[in-house]
């Protein structure tokens, strides 16, 4: 695959994929087209600073994301924080990344609903938009914070229009909405603990990994 860095726009999804399924991939392509992305980047977090380290190892989780977007060219894994020593802080990827890419290239962290409603609890969280911008993903209807200093920062930061957050570097607050699928990782859990099928909910190259290594038994 070319460079990423070479091809226009980029995102970032971060989570703990634990595990990655349907819901995770549709939202990642339906913002690449929607917002004209050139490429977005799966990247699993290692030591999740804000919940319990998953029982699942991060490789066995990394190894699951590239299995789901095996064949297509617009997505990748980032397997940095994998690499790193300690909390998987958000910032530092993003500092990474901003110096892989250089100064003009549009980065956008994608963020859910609810990692908006808890930002201000992140590890510098105000530097965030220093190297890249916020993309929020939220239902239809939902309601944005209106007091309180992530309030404020939405409404001194938010992009007039999307097209700023392609054109511009960094340092814009953008929030699409999107009706995402219905699916969590936690009842994929569950339903493979309690020995029910979890068929269709993810990839089923995925589905074959966790069967062969026995994860979530």
């Amino acid at each position: 695959m070319s460079n990423p860095a070479d091809a226009g726009a980029q995102a970032v999804l971060g989570g703990t994929f634990n595990p990655i399924h349907n819901g995770h991939l549709r939202c990642a392509m339906e913002l690449t087209e929607r917002m004209a992305f050139a490429h977005t980047r799966l990247m699993p977090s290692a030591q999740p600073p804000h919940r319990e380290i998953p029982q699942c190892s991060a490789e066995h989780r990394a190894a699951m994301v590239e299995l789901a977007i095996e064949g297509e060219p617009r997505l990748s894994c980032d397997r940095r924080e994998l690499l790193r020593d300690g909390p998987s802080y958000t910032v530092d990827s993003l500092r990474e990344l901003r110096d892989e890419l250089g100064a003009a290239v549009s980065l956008s962290l994608v963020m859910g609903y609810d990692a908006l409603q808890g930002l201000a609890r992140w590890h510098r969280w105000r530097e965030l938009l220093d190297f890249a911008h916020v993309l929020v993903i939220a239902r239809p209807g939902s309601t944005l914070p209106d007091r309180g200093e992530v309030a404020d920062w939405l409404r001194e930061h938010r992009a007039a229009d999307q097209g700023e957050v392609t054109k511009l570097a960094h340092g814009k607050v953008w929030v699409e909405e999107l009706r995402l699928l219905p699916i969590s990782s936690t009842e994929i859990r569950g339903l493979l603990q309690s020995g029910q099928s979890a068929r269709y909910l993810l990839p089923q190259t995925v589905l074959d990994y966790i069967h062969k290594h026995g994860l979530y038994n």
